[in-house]
C-alpha cells in the first residue's frame, strides 16, 4: 500500500550546523539528497526534513524568507512513543545546541514540550495515550 510521505523544507543559517544538530538527535543524513547547500534529515519512513542554505531555498519561492529566530513561518510537531520520549527527545535537543520553547503541555492524556533548533524553527514534541486516540 501507497504511504505518502511529506518533505518539510526549512531554510537553514548553516547546513553543517544543522546536520550536527539533527544527527546528534539521533536522525540520519540521507547523502543521495544531500550537496553542500542542502541535509537531507531523515526523521521516519515517511518524514523528511529538508534543511536547505537560505540561497537554496530562495531557488524555490519569490517570497521573502522568514527569519525564524524572530517570526514563526510554522509549527513543526512530532509524536513520541511515551512521556519520556518526549522528554528525551528535547532534553537531547537543548543539550545538542537547540533551546526550550514554551512550558510542557500535560493534560494527563496528553503530554507535550517544545524546542527551537539552532536556526529558530520551533518543533513540538508529543505523546497521546493510544486509549484516548480510540474514542
Amino acid at each position: 500500500m501507497y504511504q505518502q510521505m511529506i518533505f518539510v523544507n526549512l531554510a537553514v543559517a548553516d547546513v553543517d550546523t544543522s546536520k550536527k544538530f539533527f544527527t546528534e538527535l539521533g536522525y540520519t543524513i540521507n547523502p543521495q539528497f544531500s550537496t553542500d547547500d542542502c541535509a537531507c534529515v531523515v526523521i521516519s519512513d515517511t518524514i523528511v526534513a529538508m534543511m536547505l542554505s537560505k540561497q537554496r531555498y530562495a531557488d524555490f519561492t519569490k517570497k521573502q524568507i522568514a527569519d525564524s529566530t524572530k517570526t514563526s513561518e510554522v509549527l513543526l510537531c512530532l509524536s513520541a512513543e511515551s512521556r519520556e520520549k518526549v522528554d528525551e527527545l528535547v532534553d537531547n535537543a537543548i543539550a545538542a545546541g537547540g533551546s526550550a520553547s514554551g512550558e510542557p503541555q500535560d493534560h494527563g492524556f496528553m503530554y507535550g514540550r517544545s524546542f527551537d533548533d539552532p536556526d529558530g524553527h520551533s518543533w513540538e514534541v508529543m505523546w497521546m495515550d493510544p486509549a484516548a486516540v480510540q474514542g
